[in-house]
């Protein structure tokens, strides 16, 4: 996993109060680490960093109201929530369903860039890319259509794995990516025509109409909430007989969920009712799973779909 953020205090005293008491939550003690962390905000009411730990604490200790509270102030001294305190809200109940700060998404990625494909693929089991691909491949076969595409969109590239799965099935490929750690990885392949530093939707914006005939997401949706503005984007910019295929998370219930691991989840059903809506036609959703979590494999879906 990436380096854990930390923003400084601007205290030299909080700081280190800060530091000693990471080491006693890693060591497991973790009242005197809330103390600790106290203290530290008690010298500098601003460290978002202390307010973030110690909210962490107090869900660990089981007390739910004093971590809302801490999370609420970590959010509260830094709006652009980078540390993703209002995911732990959401996942408390204190907050509902919403998006992700995009503040958080690049910092983790831009953390996580250097190790990315090591751990995806050495710790992980990561095989988004190749669901895809696999996926792709069957629903061009079955409709006796080329599995060749001029010019493709790689959605959260990362660092390139999707590109690399359809290197000899297209053109020109467009990488956009939220996090410019991950663009400079993707650069260092050669795979890509285009990269671009912007969020998912943002980067779609920018294309114009029916000029990608392929759209993938590997493992990129399950940082999105709502599909809906994302979808609209991808019906717009694919020309006729344009294909979209991507991965997400999902579980058994309805709707959309925030899962342990800070991803959302996506049910089957809404899935194929934000297909629907987005007026795409739906060709292939199987459960497939992208990646392993704490050695489990992770419960996910793999989707086509094609603008007719």
């Amino acid at each position: 996993m990436p380096l854990r953020l930390f923003l400084t205090s601007g205290d030299l005293m909080a700081d280190r109060r800060f530091e000693f008491a990471r080491d006693l939550q890693l060591k497991g003690d973790l009242p005197e680490a809330a103390d600790l962390l106290e203290q530290a905000i008690e010298l500098a009411p601003d460290f978002t960093s202390a307010w973030f730990t110690l909210g962490e604490i107090r869900q660990q200790l089981g007390e739910r109201d004093k971590a809302i509270a801490a999370f609420r102030e970590a959010r509260r001294s830094d709006p652009g929530d980078q540390h993703g305190a209002g995911l732990h809200l959401m996942r408390l109940g204190d907050a509902e369903i919403a998006e992700m700060p995009k503040a958080y998404v690049q910092a983790l990625f831009d953390q996580y860039a250097p190790r990315f494909e090591h751990t995806l693929i050495n710790d992980l089991g990561y095989r988004a890319p190749s669901l895809i691909f696999k996926a792709v491949l069957a629903s061009r076969v079955a409709a006796k259509k080329p599995a060749f595409f001029k010019r493709t969109i790689d959605l959260g590239c990362g660092t390139g794995l999707a590109a690399a799965a359809f290197a000899n099935q297209v053109d020109h490929f467009i990488g956009i990516d939220l996090s410019p750690g991950m663009i400079k990885q993707a650069r260092v392949t050669n795979l890509y025509a285009e990269l671009e530093v912007a969020d998912m939707i943002d980067g779609l914006r920018g294309k114009s109409d029916a000029s990608a005939n392929l759209v993938v997401a590997a493992d990129a949706f399950v940082y999105l909430s709502d599909l809906a503005p994302v979808l609209t984007e991808i019906k717009r910019v694919l020309a006729a007989g344009g294909v979209l295929a991507f991965t997400l998370e999902t579980h058994d219930g309805s709707g959309i969920v925030l899962g342990e691991g800070l991803r959302y989840a996506h049910s089957a059903e809404y899935a194929r009712g934000a297909i629907a809506k987005a007026g795409l036609k739906l060709l292939t959703l199987e459960s497939a799973s992208p990646r392993n979590e704490n050695n489990d494999p992770v419960r996910g879906l793999v989707v086509v779909a094609e603008k007719t």
